[in-house]
């Protein structure tokens, strides 16, 4: 245990974020856009088969909805899913407690942040767009990268434009997908609860939401500590 006052450690160079249930209540925004996709075709989904796909890249998420048996090419049922969500977003981006705040804060401090998402640019750049001045420095989407979650190409590329090494960040998640992907990278990861559960791992950090995560959270845990914040569920 690092015996320094919190305030004489140092801060991330960098805090990576994921984006949907992360920074974002939009989940449900996939999930009713999944569910009424399958239903215009006659196809058997269902909640638990919406959740196994949180955190995944889209195009995994369509090759789930083919296996299911909905007759479109993958490209094109992403592309169902992108305008509905986008759309969703468009009238109300809803933010997770404390995201915001925490975004302020962070930037006040001079730490950069980015977004890490596998939704696609058109959706991803809403947030952007709305969230405070100069928080969300860099942006990598499902469509800017090669490999999705939980492969690490999303961290790495993140990182690699803030000019940032990936071991001094912190990213924060809410799948396991997507803490695999960061972890992956280097970073030190924080999972911040949300709708699939997400254990225990080496050097893993747990907050209950994002109003209990601050600078001094973030310095114990780019210094090694890991923080268990999630308190009864």
């Amino acid at each position: 245990m690092n015996t320094a006052h919190p305030t004489e450690l140092p801060l991330p160079a960098a805090v990576l974020w994921d984006m949907d249930g992360t920074l974002v209540d939009s989940e449900h925004h996939w999930f009713h856009g999944m569910s009424a996709l399958a239903a215009e075709h006659h196809v058997p989904w269902t909640e638990t088969d919406s959740l196994a796909c949180v955190g995944l890249a889209l195009l995994d998420t369509a090759d789930r909805m083919r296996a299911k048996g909905l007759d479109l090419p993958a490209t094109e049922i992403v592309d169902l899913l992108v305008d509905y969500v986008a759309s969703c977003l468009a009238e109300k981006i809803e933010w997770r407690d404390g995201a915001v705040e925490i975004l302020s804060t962070l930037a006040d401090a001079g730490v950069p942040c980015a977004l890490v998402t596998m939704s696609y640019r058109k959706i991803a750049q809403q947030v952007v767009d709305a969230a405070p001045a100069s928080t969300l420095r860099v942006l990598v989407t499902g469509d800017d990268v090669t490999h999705g979650k939980p492969h690490p190409e999303p961290y790495l590329t993140a990182a690699a434009l803030l000019g940032v090494d990936p071991r001094e960040c912190v990213a924060v998640e809410d799948s396991v997908t997507g803490i695999t992907s960061a972890e992956a990278a280097g970073t030190h990861g924080v999972v911040v609860r949300g709708l699939t559960p997400v254990p225990a791992g080496p050097g893993r950090s747990f907050v209950s939401d994002l109003t209990l995560l601050d600078l001094d959270g973030l310095r114990a845990v780019i210094s090694g500590e890991v923080l268990d914040l999630r308190g009864p569920t």
